[in-house]
């Protein structure tokens, strides 16, 4: 069942009545942060599209900094963005927490009244984290990777708070939990066995075992789903699984996530300017792996693609969607979750993407 959430119980909100607009949060590590609300710089560590979903294209007007690399690996989607919003490419870089480039005194020089990280950033920095304090910088900790509904939830108030837009942010946090309701409640009430189901991240082809996901990201959301993950007795975070582990376990459904892009000509490739007919086609060549002809997926065809890049966000509720009508085909015939995930775009952000974001065999 469904944690109770009401709307911002999740916050500590005090602001004072002065022109100052001082403004205390309690962020998703139970911190409680003060900073001048809207803020009018700010850097963005990471989750730079919810960024501007919840905040609103106006936002950007006062981001000083980000580390860009993570919208910049969708490249399909940043030069997007960036024909729309030229002013992007001029925000200043950061750098990488994940491969020690990160730059406290990039940020320092910034000035900004704000940084936003996401609760693994704000651990690999470690006694950088002083430093930014020191130098009179808020550091303010958000978090979508948990994959968990009371973050998501909580991360889109935040980002609310910081951008003056905390009407929206609960309108989509909202949607956000209606949705995911109306998923489990329909199961429950269906009483089913739950089906087993494996996700993989393709980008190494078919010859090379990817990454998995154990209690987060895709882990997490078949979960949501109602599946059963094969990955999480041997993988907590992401990790690969021994080839003969995932044919003991013999999964019912099998999604296989990508990029745009991937390392060779069998990777799966999902996403912005994918045609549907290549992105089936790289889908089924990994039926072609060793013993997994024998596997229940493949001889049933429930194989199935997902984008990567639609993961770890307020936008990945269609990506819920998207589980449950695989696991679950009669229970959820309504359901498009591709054109949600193109109508979130056209309700809350200025852009719209075309491509492949789900598939199937």
């Amino acid at each position: 069942m469904l944690p109770k959430i009401t709307a911002f119980s999740t916050l500590l909100l005090t602001s004072s009545i002065c022109l100052a607009q001082d403004v205390t949060v309690t962020d998703i590590l139970d911190r409680q942060v003060t900073f001048d609300a809207p803020a009018k710089r700010v850097v963005v560590g990471f989750y730079p599209e919810d960024y501007m979903a919840i905040g609103t294209e106006a936002a950007y007007d006062h981001v000083v900094g980000m580390s860009k690399y993570i919208w910049q690996a969708r490249p399909a989607n940043w030069e997007m963005y960036l024909e729309h919003r030229p002013s992007l490419d001029e925000i200043p870089g950061i750098g990488r927490v994940d491969t020690k480039t990160f730059s406290v005194e990039k940020v320092i020089s910034l000035n900004p009244d704000l940084i936003m990280l996401a609760d693994w950033q704000y651990k690999g920095l470690g006694s950088d984290i002083e430093r930014l304090e020191n130098a009179g910088i808020p550091v303010i900790v958000v978090d979508y990777n948990a994959q968990t509904l009371e973050r998501h939830v909580k991360s889109t108030e935040i980002i609310g708070v910081i951008t003056g837009q905390e009407e929206r942010a609960k309108k989509i946090a909202d949607e956000y939990t209606q949705n995911l309701s109306m998923i489990q409640t329909r199961i429950e009430q269906a009483n089913l066995p739950k089906p087993t189901v494996y996700t993989e991240y393709g980008a190494a082809g078919v010859n090379e075992i990817g990454y998995t996901f154990g209690k987060n990201m895709w882990g997490a959301i078949s979960t949501m789903a109602g599946g059963d993950n094969i990955s999480a007795p041997y993988v907590e975070w992401w990790g690969k699984l021994n080839p003969e582990q995932i044919l003991a376990a013999n999964p019912d459904v099998i999604v296989m996530t990508g990029y745009e892009t991937g390392s060779g000509d069998d990777a799966m490739v999902m996403g912005q300017g994918v045609d549907a007919d290549l992105a089936k086609s790289r889908l089924a060549g990994f039926k072609d792996r060793t013993g997994w002809s024998s596997l229940s997926a493949v001889e049933n065809d429930r194989m199935y693609g997902a984008y990567h890049g639609a993961v770890r966000s307020i936008l990945d509720g269609p990506m819920i969607q998207f589980y449950a009508q695989v696991l679950y085909p009669d229970l959820f015939t309504d359901l498009n979750p591709e054109q949600a995930y193109l109508d979130f775009y056209k309700k809350y952000l200025p852009v719209m993407p075309t491509g492949t974001f789900v598939t199937g065999l």
